[in-house]
């Protein structure tokens, strides 16, 4: 009998999910009868469908979550290690300044020193930004690689990122002196990106002051192809004498006349050149800050690529984005437990979960066509014998780096690759290969396998969420629209999941609706919504309260908080009228062919402060940014209507039996919104609301007052 090396089992939610289903659709349908056999505002029933739209594109992830274990034990039982699959890794950066090189150097770093043969691993960093300060960067990275990786090896590190084992503290002596290395390369790169430049007196070596000279002339968006071997298996060693493995340093050509496609078209240049020198079968995308927290992680994809009976349909193994220096409350939500775990679980119950961009193990061959009827050759599993660093081998890399490779090559993008057409090429490139037959497995051991970094900063979080929603509508309004080609190619199920996801956009009607119409109404003693003291009441607090405890209960089971679980529903609210509402515009505005009026992000606060305040739980708002009026907007009409509402209510014989459901509500955004009104009127310190904010957010206030007097009056 083979030897097992995975199991799955499906998770024991699925059956309560479907109970819930059950009760839920019977609500949901009573709730829109009420609605037609009772007097009712059209834009209420509009958020309602819209609430229950995607509430029933949810239950896709609901219906078979499923669980998985690896035994990697189990490996050499089936394969020796010297015949291993070979691994080629690919770390994308593009700006130094928004992406220290140091940090993307540590992510290499960390990739280099997976427990893998170090013949059968090859690491690639795409430069997009073509800066000279990240190639300096690397070429530090890689003779601090001669002493890093043994170290690691002889003392079983696993956090192999620099950056962060020096973090953790308690180094012994043979440490420190690794930390004093360490802290002199980034010395040294620092001084460079202090200057804007690599002074040649930084430089030792001739030949790589022959390669900086060549910098001068280049842009960021008009340079040559650079092809940089910085580590040669075959031929540089460690200080043990071990070989090394190879790292290659890649920016692709860029001119103004042709489009670069932005990520994917880096990874589809990453793909063309490490297919010219190493073409390894496997491959593992990274973003350039998501490390590398466990060395076995490759061998847990294995137990999957290796299974001669799971893997000629497998085009992926996707591990969760897990993230460090979250503060205690997660207070921006970035974790986003339901997207890259539940989510993921839900999705591999069916055909596989998503890709999220980082953290996955690719088959090389699902890239270019359809999933085979019968196993590939094991030809397919051989590295080339040829030196990387050869005249003809960097001929054919600079051609497949060339911009001008895909002019006549149209499948490139469209059939072959990572996926052009949407902002989010991941979610997309997921999405096609699942609809092309493929499938895809999660894999979430007890022990992180990638640690990333996620927004502390709250515009950044938003403006990551309106690029987010833009690319998926870009999804959604297509040929490839989920719900009707990827339902059909797929499965319904299945469907529902991507459609989910495309349409993330829309939460903005509903929210704005229920964020400022019953409000308003409640102001202007306006009921909306059944008496406390009638049936139907309860039929609106049974769809409000087991929606949240069913969200609650899931975001527990997979490892949250219940004080991370409410800035989660929070952020969720927040997103849904600023990073939501203003992709909706965008995308709007871009189809009809008019420009979306873009606005300069200037924060006031230093970033030493902003990160003080972020480890105290503090929103920072010092940004003027469109995004905070309507957050400000929409809180001073709650509070207002909140206050004058419950007075009313109060005082007029039943009011507060008629007006229960409003207060209520109002109430819960009011709770939502302290943060907001701390940052508007209390708070002195540099993440306060910018005056103008205060002043914009107040202005629209008494427009919408003066408005819902005309409708409600």
């Amino acid at each position: 009998m083979a030897p097992l090396l995975h199991t799955h089992q499906i998770h024991p939610r699925a059956t309560l999910n479907r109970l819930h289903f059950l009760l839920y659709s019977l609500s949901l349908l009573l709730l829109l009868h009420h609605h037609t056999t009772t007097p009712s505002s059209f834009l209420l029933l509009l958020a309602d469908v819209f609430l229950g739209f995607m509430w029933l594109l949810s239950q896709g992830y609901r219906w078979r979550p499923v669980r998985r274990w690896e035994f990697p034990e189990h490996l050499s039982k089936v394969t020796d290690s010297k015949d291993l699959p070979a691994l080629d890794v690919f770390i994308c950066t593009a700006d130094p300044y928004k992406e220290p090189p140091v940090g993307v150097a540590s992510t290499a770093l960390s990739a280099l020193a997976f427990d893998y043969p170090s013949d059968r691993l090859s690491v690639y960093v795409s430069d997009d930004g073509g800066s000279d300060l990240t190639l300096f960067a690397f070429f530090e990275a890689a003779k601090f690689a001669r002493c890093w990786l043994p170290f690691c090896r002889q003392n079983g590190v696993m956090e192999r990122s620099p950056e962060a084992y020096f973090q953790s503290g308690g180094c012994d002596a043979e440490a420190e002196e690794m930390k004093v290395m360490f802290e002199s390369l980034k010395e040294r790169v620092d001084c460079a990106m202090e200057k804007g430049y690599v002074d040649l007196n930084l430089v030792n070596s001739p030949e790589e002051k022959e390669i900086f000279k060549t910098w001068k002339n280049f842009t960021r968006n008009d340079h040559p192809s650079v092809i940089q071997v910085l580590l040669e298996s075959k031929k540089d060693k460690d200080i043990t004498g071990h070989p090394l493995p190879n790292m290659i340093y890649i920016s692709r050509e860029k001119c103004p006349t042709s489009p670069h496609n932005f990520k994917a078209g880096a990874l589809n240049a990453l793909l063309r050149v490490s297919e010219t020198m190493t073409n390894a079968p496997l491959i593992l995308t990274l973003d350039c800050d998501m490390c590398s927290n466990d060395p076995n992680a490759p061998q847990r994809a294995l137990c999957y690529f290796l299974d001669k009976d799971f893997s000629p349909n497998l085009s992926f193994v996707q591990f969760p984005q897990r993230y460090i220096g979250i503060n205690k409350n997660d207070i921006y939500s970035g974790e986003f437990r339901r997207v890259f775990i539940l989510g993921e679980q839900g999705l591999d119950g069916l055909q596989g979960p998503n890709y999220v961009g980082t953290g996955s193990f690719f088959s090389r061959r699902s890239l270019y066509s359809s999933p085979p009827v019968t196993m590939p050759s094991s030809d397919e599993f051989k590295v080339q014998s040829c030196l990387l660093s050869s005249e003809l081998v960097l001929l054919k890399a600079h051609e497949a780096a060339s911009s001008e490779y895909e002019h006549g090559r149209k499948e490139w993008g469209s059939q072959i690759g990572f996926r052009y057409g949407s902002l989010v090429e991941d979610y997309y490139t997921g999405y096609r290969l699942h609809c092309q037959g493929w499938r895809s497995v999660f894999c979430n051991p007890d022990r992180p396998a990638f640690l990333g970094e996620a927004p502390k900063s709250l515009v950044d979080a938003l403006s990551q969420g309106k690029r987010w929603f833009v690319g998926l509508y870009q999804v959604c309004f297509s040929r490839y629209c989920p719900l009707l080609y990827g339902s059909r190619k797929i499965s319904l199920l299945a469907g529902f999941c991507y459609m989910y996801y495309a349409a993330w956009g829309c939460w903005c009607i509903p929210l704005i609706i229920y964020g400022l119409l019953p409000q308003l109404a409640l102001f202007y003693g306006k009921s909306l919504f059944p008496k406390a003291s009638d049936p139907w009441f309860f039929l609106y607090a049974y769809l409000f309260l087991s929606t949240y405890v069913q969200d609650l209960i899931e975001f527990m089971e997979v490892g949250g908080l219940i004080q991370r679980w409410w800035s989660e529903q929070r952020m969720w609210l927040i997103k849904g009228i600023t990073s939501s509402t203003f992709a909706t515009l965008d995308f709007i505005l871009s189809q009809i062919g008019c420009s979306a009026p873009g606005f300069n992000l200037t924060s006031k606060v230093k970033k030493e402060e902003e990160n003080k305040l972020y480890e105290n739980g503090k929103f920072v708002f010092s940004t003027a940014s469109p995004f905070f009026v309507s957050m400000g907007t929409i809180a001073i009409v709650n509070v207002i209507s909140f206050i004058f509402g419950f007075i009313k209510a109060v005082l007029r014989v039943g009011g507060l039996d008629e007006m229960l459901i409003q207060l209520l509500l109002s109430g819960f955004i009011v709770t939502n919104s302290w943060p907001i009104y701390e940052a508007m009127f209390t708070r002195k310190d540099g993440g306060k609301m910018p005056e103008s904010v205060t002043k914009a957010s107040i202005l629209l206030s008494t427009i919408l007052f003066c408005l819902g007097n005309f409708y409600f009056t």
